[in-house]
């Protein structure tokens, strides 16, 4: 994966525009959160293949970290602290926050196709 690119990750989103998508949508601090404080508590969430339509598309954020945002009719998407992108497999857009020691945060990744799961 390499540092988001705005306007190339903008641009991807706005292809999925008014199609039938997958959704694959994970936050965590897993484990990690346990190590540093035996008092913390661990969060995550992970929904995949959840098949959606959505009609507006819009990634902002400050250079380092960055929100994405799908509206659809009755609802939205929203994932917050991506920091990472790539495409995959021709045409899955798989975008990542990662920690400072490289450790997943959050992922959002869209595709026309399911994900192997």
């Amino acid at each position: 994966m390499k540092p988001i690119e705005l306007d190339k990750v903008q641009e991807k989103l706005e292809s999925f525009i008014d199609k039938d998508v997958y959704v694959h949508l994970e936050t965590t601090n897993g484990a990690y959160a346990s190590h540093v404080n035996a008092k913390a508590y661990n969060v995550g969430v992970y929904i995949r293949n959840a098949k959606v339509r959505f009609n507006q598309a819009k990634i902002v954020g400050d250079g380092k970290s960055y929100r994405a945002g799908l509206k659809m009719e009755i609802g939205w998407i929203y994932a917050e602290g991506l920091t990472d992108w790539e495409i995959f497999e021709g045409e899955k857009l798989l975008m990542a926050g990662h920690d400072r020691e490289g450790r997943l945060m959050v992922a959002l990744q869209i595709s026309e196709t399911p994900f192997n799961y």
